[in-house]
């Protein structure tokens, strides 16, 4: 038995991440949006491309606000709503209509929503689904999806360190070495463990009448971008399937 990767775990990790979830508090007269608010008119109203400087003695609400007040100028008050709403929903506490605030956005607001945010703010919004959904196939497709991009994000920055591009595949050949955790090697050529990670991830998405388009758009960028591990992955076994071919002809 090695050293663990993270002594005292799990308590240590727990500790760690509880550290990072105080609540924004709220000074008198601050707060989010009431359940009445005009969402539509919120997204015709622009943010100005810089804020004002944030005063001394701020609450944590006012300085977390004024951040993306800074990060998001030239989008829309309902594009920082959304952010701001995120922000106190990765908190232990927040104020109590704040998980139907969200759902509201994204009830009311997809398109608008799909058709401005970046990638990154996509993925928030996914992640906050998997804790604040309001139904179990809501959570559980919003935490599947997390997982996905989470454990992505760690492996393609690591990657980086390789020396190639997210859009540069390995060679086929690979050196003989055990693979973490006893686990057998993937099949290039015949293996479907992309596949049965991104279809049933893809079905659930189609049903999902709320964060579905959400989840589907994610997975379609997915699919779609020139990097990452799945379209390497792809072009290897192409690559590998047409090298077993040219030995049979």
């Amino acid at each position: 038995m090695t050293d663990p990767t993270y002594p005292d775990a799990p308590q240590s990790l727990i500790d760690h991440w509880n550290k990072r979830r105080g609540p924004l508090h709220l000074q008198e007269g601050e707060g989010l949006a009431g359940l009445d608010v005009d969402l539509a008119a919120l997204a015709q109203v622009i943010l100005p491309p810089t804020s004002a400087d944030l005063p001394k003695g701020a609450s944590r609400h006012a300085a977390k606000e004024h951040e993306l007040r800074s990060e998001l100028g030239g989008q829309s008050e309902l594009v920082l709503l959304h952010a701001l709403v995120i922000a106190h929903l990765r908190k232990r506490r927040f104020p109590g209509h704040t998980p139907a605030l969200f759902r509201k956005i994204w009830s009311e607001q997809s398109p608008y929503l799909l058709g401005c945010l970046n990638t990154r703010w996509l993925i928030s919004a996914v992640i906050t689904f998997g804790e604040h959904g309001a139904t179990a196939r809501e959570k559980l497709l919003g935490r599947e999806m997390g997982m996905l991009f989470s454990i992505m994000k760690l492996y393609e920055f690591e990657r980086l360190h390789s020396g190639k591009a997210p859009d540069e595949t390995f060679g086929l050949r690979r050196i003989d070495a055990e693979m973490p955790l006893e686990m057998t090697p993937f099949s290039l050529a015949s293996g479907g463990l992309d596949i049965n990670l991104l279809a049933p991830l893809w079905q659930r998405a189609q049903e999902e009448p709320v964060m579905g388009p959400l989840a589907y758009a994610l997975l379609d960028r997915l699919n779609h971008d020139k990097g990452g591990i799945f379209r390497r992955i792809s072009a290897m076994r192409a690559k590998k399937q047409a090298r077993i071919a040219g030995r049979k002809a």
